[in-house]
């Protein structure tokens, strides 16, 4: 791809895996690009070396690409924003960034988790902070896709959701490659809470196989995981149907069997009876799931919807209950039908 010059037309706001791979694929189409990196140190590397060592090691990035550790040069005069920090710093750096956030601007969140204390799903997030007159100009992307693999140019398929569809439209142009596939979707709320509660269940198939169990216990919490998805997801506003899809059942697929899984890495850890401070200690790149189980658990509770794998997930985690005793909880609850047909 020959370099382009100029001032770079879209920034990605975080340089951890998915951000540095979303920024490296939209340069490689032949945007003029800047990636935003909080850490400085890691910024000046990527400077020199155009590799981001810290989160995606091995991956040579495209010469389109441009780096900076100041937030309010990144964001100004772009014509699209892409953020994709972790969770529960989203609000945080949005805080910081809107003051120098174009009326123009695309504005697109590929974060998957539900704030702490807040209980608020990104899309929430970013209605709340910025002013009305953005929130056409908002979308989200979500679905299966490792960081790694998508870097590596495997096929992947993604979905973006806005709630007009040619705004989604226009993400889906935006980031479309001949190996990177996006769909079009108008149910925020469904695909937002299909990309932060897979990361719990994928906690909890970790700690399954982890305890050492088979391909039955996994395909149950999967089967069961994703029915907590839905029944809260219908809750919050969000269509069943859309749990069916790549934001539901395919990125729960993936988090919960593929090995580049940091969520069910985790789990296997905790099943295996390490400590959870240990395991979080011992790790350069974010879990989501850790977080989002506390505020999964929370917002359940607040609805009054039933959840018992992200209960028992909840005290793993927060009240350092046996895992053992969780799956032997989960299992002799009271016998119930699958589901009730009208």
């Amino acid at each position: 791809m020959q370099k382009t010059d100029g001032t770079e037309s879209y920034a990605v706001i975080g340089a951890g895996s998915w951000g540095t791979t979303l920024a490296n694929l939209l340069a490689e189409k032949g945007n003029r690009v800047v990636l935003w990196c909080y850490e400085a140190d890691l910024c000046q590397r990527l400077q020199q070396t155009r590799i981001n060592d810290l989160y995606l090691p091995g991956i040579q990035l495209s010469e389109n690409l441009r780096y900076t550790s100041d937030l309010a040069e990144a964001v100004s005069s772009k014509q699209l924003l892409l953020f994709v920090s972790p969770s529960q710093v989203t609000r945080q750096v949005l805080q910081q960034a809107l003051p120098h956030i174009e009326p123009q601007s695309l504005i697109v969140s590929a974060s998957k988790g539900i704030e702490n204390d807040s209980l608020m799903l990104m899309s929430q997030v970013f209605e709340e902070l910025l002013p009305t007159s953005l929130h056409s100009r908002l979308g989200y992307l979500s679905g299966p896709s490792f960081a790694k693999e998508v870097a590596q140019g495997m096929p992947t398929a993604v979905v973006a959701a806005a709630r007009d569809l040619q705004l989604a439209e226009q993400i889906q142009e935006i980031f479309s490659t001949e190996k990177f596939r996006v769909y079009t979707h108008d149910d925020i709320i469904g695909v937002e809470l299909g990309g932060a509660m897979k990361n719990v269940i994928a906690l909890a198939a970790g700690v399954a196989d982890g305890l050492g169990f088979g391909y039955n216990s996994r395909a149950a919490l999967i089967t069961r995981g994703l029915a907590e998805m839905i029944r809260l997801g219908l809750k919050l506003g969000g269509s069943a149907e859309t749990f069916a899809g790549l934001a539901g059942m395919g990125d729960l697929v993936l988090t919960c069997t593929g090995d580049l899984s940091r969520n069910r890495s985790v789990g296997i850890e905790l099943g295996k009876g390490r400590k959870l401070k240990e395991i979080l200690d011992g790790m350069q790149m974010v879990a989501e799931g850790v977080k989002t189980t506390l505020s999964a658990y929370q917002l359940a509770q607040q609805l009054e919807v039933e959840v018992p794998i992200i209960e028992q997930m909840y005290q793993i985690l927060y009240q350092d209950k046996d895992p053992r005793q969780a799956v032997s909880d989960l299992m002799l609850r009271d016998l119930k039908a699958e589901a009730v047909r009208g």
